[in-house]
């Protein structure tokens, strides 16, 4: 049996009480609210569950992670990054980027970001913690990606796209722009190929712990405007240049 969370104040079990099958479920029940969710985070915990489901608390082992410095380009998405049309932003439609993470997939049945979260992660969003990435063509949103951002740790939480690679373009940017402010981890959750073909690799809990420890009060003051030119992402891939 997991724990049941009561309201906002019951605190999280310890991490290393998850459970291996499913990886990493530690807990169900409490709130979404702002406060809770902050507390789950810094623990190394994050929300997942269906509609109509209670809140079901995660913390998986291993993490899959990505240091920003890390970021792999392949040789098609590095020419796709050169010479597309987009236009990239952060924070300009935060909501309607999580509506679109949203919908429908071929390869999934259903949604796990329901209204419920949308207007949770919305409030982070309000409150200075929770951006997002946006993929314009022209004035059409056409793929981004969102997340939480405590000290120099992103939290990445889901991504979109609307056209070819779109979201692998949002998260390339912001691998390089977090970077530049010097943030030092994006947690990336759980693995899949989508992510290790980006660079994403799996840690073990623990390691991502400590991570969370020696960073999550890292002083870091990102403005959250985007500010990488695409050339010089292009620029430094075909060099071979580490960012």
């Amino acid at each position: 049996m997991i724990p049941w969370l009561e309201g906002d104040n019951c605190p999280f079990p310890p991490v290393s009480q998850a459970l291996e099958h499913p990886n990493g479920l530690l807990a169900a029940g409490g709130e979404l609210s702002p406060r809770r969710l902050l507390s789950a985070y810094r623990q190394g915990i994050f929300p997942w569950f269906n509609p109509g489901e209670p809140i079901l608390w995660w913390s998986p082992n291993p993490r899959c992670v990505i240091k920003p410095n890390q970021l792999r380009i392949s040789r098609s998405l590095r020419k796709t990054i050169k010479h597309h049309p987009y236009r990239i932003t952060f924070d300009q439609a935060f909501t309607e980027v999580m509506k679109a993470c949203a919908e429908p997939r071929a390869y999934q049945q259903g949604t796990w970001i329901s209204p419920r979260m949308i207007q949770a992660y919305t409030h982070l969003h309000h409150q200075g913690v929770a951006h997002s990435v946006e993929v314009w063509d022209g004035e059409l949103l056409v793929g981004g990606l969102y997340g939480l951002a405590i000290g120099s740790l992103f939290f990445g939480e889901s991504m979109f796209s609307r056209r070819t690679n779109t979201s692998k373009i949002a998260f390339s940017y912001l691998c390089v722009q977090l970077d530049t402010w010097g943030f030092n981890l994006i947690d990336c959750q759980v693995h899949n190929e989508h992510l290790e073909s980006l660079g994403a690799t799996l840690i073990s809990r623990d390691t991502f712990c400590s991570m969370l420890k020696k960073h999550l009060d890292d002083s870091v003051t990102p403005d959250w405007i985007f500010s990488i030119d695409s050339d010089l992402v292009a620029a430094k891939r075909e060099s071979g240049v580490t960012l």
